[in-house]
């Protein structure tokens, strides 16, 4: 399945998939996407896992190393955090990662993420992180992030099970990257 997902990024986005390293010499930003309880925490709700999955667990416990090193460095990370009103449906998923509940929250691997200074957590109520991140006067939260951080590059995208939340992020992301150099 991991190799089939990769391969679909592959064909919808320019993403290139290689070995991270990590430069000091290129402002870099971490984001992670819907590493939440929801998706990711056995019987946490209607989209979590039934049972452990190892996939998951991987992708979490990669997660959390590379937030680590992050804060260890004092460099940006982004959370999107999928948190959905409980009467607005998201057709065609069940109810999932309700607002104030628990399956909307961070895995408890990465729960100390709430307290660092250098992550910004942000609930989104749609599929797409970047467009979930506009404010109600205009601006947007990740492109404040971004100017505010003097980020060049988005080095990693950490994600965990949703390919359709994450697509249509990096599509958004990697078009106002591209907007924002010229």
């Amino acid at each position: 399945m991991a190799s089939s997902t990769i391969e679909l990024l592959k064909e919808e986005l320019p993403v290139n998939q290689e070995s991270l390293v990590l430069s000091e010499d290129v402002k870099t930003g971490l984001v992670l996407v819907d590493i939440v309880n929801g998706f990711c925490t056995v019987g946490s709700g209607n989209l979590a896992p039934t049972q452990p999955d190892e996939q998951i667990s991987g992708m979490v416990d990669e997660s959390v190393k590379l937030a680590r090193v992050f804060c260890e460095k004092k460099w940006p990370i982004f959370a999107f955090l999928d948190s959905h009103h409980p009467d607005i449906p998201e057709p065609p998923y069940p109810p999932h990662c309700i607002a104030g509940t628990n399956e909307s929250k961070l895995v408890p691997a990465l729960e100390w993420l709430e307290n660092e200074p250098n992550a910004t957590l942000r609930c989104k109520d749609c599929i797409d992180g970047f467009l979930g991140s506009i404010e109600k006067d205009g601006s947007n939260l990740f492109i404040d992030w971004v100017r505010n951080n003097q980020i060049k590059k988005v080095y990693a995208l950490m994600y965990v099970c949703w390919i359709l939340c994450v697509q249509h992020c990096l599509q958004e992301i990697g078009v106002y990257l591209f907007l924002w150099r010229m």
